[in-house]
């Protein structure tokens, strides 16, 4: 279960703190898909950062799986995001100098503790999202949309509990946003993550059985 009870952040500035978010609360189950939308400045993306332990709140607490990671030493919170949390981010952050397996692998390099097999699961994952055929391709070979489905490949690797996508078809034109929407949701299903996706698309949202929006930088439902 992910759970965000009271979450508030503040950036101090020299005119006094910035806030972004007052006292966000929310609560997901394993298997469920939460969708958040909000315009430009709304703490869209600091709530995500937040939930996924990159960047601690100023006040409240978040638990996955019963842990606070706000609460873990540096390098257990690091090994935490790695073995708990997945991220698919706009700009799907792939190393131009590795192919897609290597890409896609990348997360078992850091790992503390592995289960084996690491090569076989991401083959079968590029499988899954449909780049079997490009595991040897770089970068600068893929398309938009089989870079972000790269992206995602990466981001299950670890089989985290939680996944987290910021604007992930932010830079799709229609058709491509589609497959790679629909890519997600049946992944979401068939590894039952926790989803959560930080959207200005409304096609997108309209997927997800759960959606907020971000207004005055609160969380209610849509």
């Amino acid at each position: 279960m992910l759970r965000a009870t009271d979450i508030s952040k503040a950036y101090p500035t020299p005119r006094g703190d910035l806030r972004v978010i007052d006292g966000v609360s929310l609560t997901l189950k394993r298997g469920e898909a939460a969708a958040i939308m909000g315009p430009s400045g709304s703490g869209k993306s600091t709530l995500l950062y937040i939930l996924g332990a990159l960047d601690p709140p100023t006040s409240g607490t978040v638990t996955l799986d019963g842990v606070d990671p706000y609460t873990l030493k540096e390098r257990e919170q690091a090994a935490f995001r790695n073995e708990r949390i997945g991220f698919v981010f706009q700009d799907h952050s792939l190393l131009p100098q590795c192919s897609v397996l290597e890409n896609v692998l990348t997360p078992t390099l850091v790992a503390t503790r592995s289960n084996g097999g690491d090569e076989q699961r991401a083959r079968e994952i590029i499988a899954q999202v449909g780049l079997a055929d490009r595991l040897d391709h770089r970068p600068g070979e893929l398309s938009g949309g089989e870079k972000q489905r790269a992206a995602i490949a990466r981001a299950l690797i670890r089989n985290p509990m939680l996944l987290l996508c910021d604007e992930p078809t932010g830079n799709l034109d229609t058709s491509i946003a589609d497959s790679v929407a629909d890519l997600l949701m049946n992944l979401h299903a068939t590894h039952n993550t926790i989803l959560v996706v930080v959207t200005h698309s409304a096609a997108l949202a309209e997927r997800f059985p759960i959606r907020y929006r971000m207004s005055n930088h609160t969380l209610a439902g849509a």
